[in-house]
């Protein structure tokens, strides 16, 4: 069922277009990332959501109810801003309860509800210290259980963890996933890294220049973008342009050709073209195995090893591409050996050229 529906929302600051006639639904218990870079409209859109901006025209409807006009304070959703915005002066304790003693719920329902989520975010024995005591995860823990504390109808987030260091973000990436299914509450998270959105949501909402790129689920994303823009932008990805040949090929950069599948070619865009392989998806053979019909030669420029996996950078003539492989697979590669690239016909994506809008 769906739970939020956005129609034709539009931004406009002055002459500049935040965002641009966005429609979306979210579907009730789902969580929905918007993705994008710095500037491309994402935190615009959740703020207009929450009722912290007005929309310049379009509707923000919740369960068949328009609250485009509604204040915020009024829409019943929980919020956790990229700076948290915990107070400083309060405990833990203090922290979370804040919400329901706005709401006037009594003290004693307020300690019950204040335990229970404490023991949720695994955090019950800092009931009583101070915010400013607490590591980054810890306070990370405290907004979301301040923002769920007076059980909202909608959950947003706002680049949550962008303050973090890798490891805890990561960790917290799933803490978060975890909590969120557990409640089923319909949440909204803003976020520029692709992992994050990759790792955490159901569906993903790619967005440039204020408009939505793209939708769909986060594999579906990865392995099908819509355009150069999304490919580039979700995952690393090997982009190329690229020529028709007439048949079932395509010709490189330099002029070699290489096949791609009939439903690649089916799929593909009118117009100027480009070829998607990501890195995972080239084999790397060594220089005296056999060419198939699908490789390219090459010699290696750069290795990153990072243990468990290796990203090969191959000079090719004309282009490169990057290769993940793993050591098992080429125990031998290092910088300056030739090697042959395979880039299987199933994993070549023809998607369209970047707009120069």
């Amino acid at each position: 069922m769906t739970q939020l529906s956005l129609q034709a929302v539009t931004k406009r600051f002055h002459n500049t277009f935040a965002v641009d006639h966005v429609d979306l639904s979210v579907a009730d218990g789902k969580l929905v990332s918007f993705l994008g870079p710095s500037g491309c409209g994402k935190t615009t859109l959740l703020r207009m959501i929450a009722g912290l901006e007005t929309p310049t025209s379009g509707s923000v409807m919740f369960s068949n109810r328009d609250l485009t006009h509604v204040p915020a304070n009024r829409r019943d959703f929980g919020m956790v801003f990229q700076s948290l915005a915990l107070f400083p002066h309060m405990t833990v304790a203090e922290n979370v309860a804040y919400p329901l003693r706005l709401r006037g719920v009594e003290r004693g329902a307020q300690a019950r509800r204040v335990a229970e989520l404490l023991e949720m975010i695994q955090l019950p024995h800092m009931t009583n210290r101070p915010v400013t005591q607490l590591s980054g995860g810890q306070r990370q823990r405290v907004a979301i259980a301040r923002a769920i504390a007076s059980a909202p109808r909608l959950l947003l987030l706002d680049e949550p963890l962008s303050a973090l260091d890798a490891k805890l973000r990561e960790a917290m990436q799933v803490e978060i996933r975890l909590l969120q299914q557990r409640l089923g509450i319909t949440t909204i998270m803003v976020t520029h890294d692709q992992r994050e959105a990759m790792t955490m949501a159901d569906e993903i909402v790619v967005m440039e220049k204020g408009r939505i790129a793209q939708v769909g689920r986060p594999l579906d994303i990865y392995r099908d973008p819509v355009n150069e823009f999304v490919a580039d932008f979700i995952g690393l990805g090997n982009i190329l342009p690229v020529t028709l040949d007439g048949t079932d090929r395509i010709a490189l950069p330099g002029g070699r050709t290489i096949a791609v599948s009939a439903a690649s070619r089916a799929r593909g865009p009118a117009g100027d073209i480009r070829l998607l392989i990501r890195p995972e998806d080239i084999c790397v053979h060594p220089a005296a195995s056999p060419p198939g019909p699908n490789t390219v030669a090459g010699k290696v420029l750069f290795v990153r090893d990072v243990g468990a996996s290796i990203e090969a950078t191959i000079d090719c003539d004309g282009f490169t591409l990057t290769a993940a492989t793993t050591p098992r697979e080429t125990p031998d590669i290092a910088i300056g050996i030739p090697v042959l690239a395979e880039l299987p016909a199933h994993a070549c994506r023809l998607i369209a050229a970047r707009s120069v809008h």
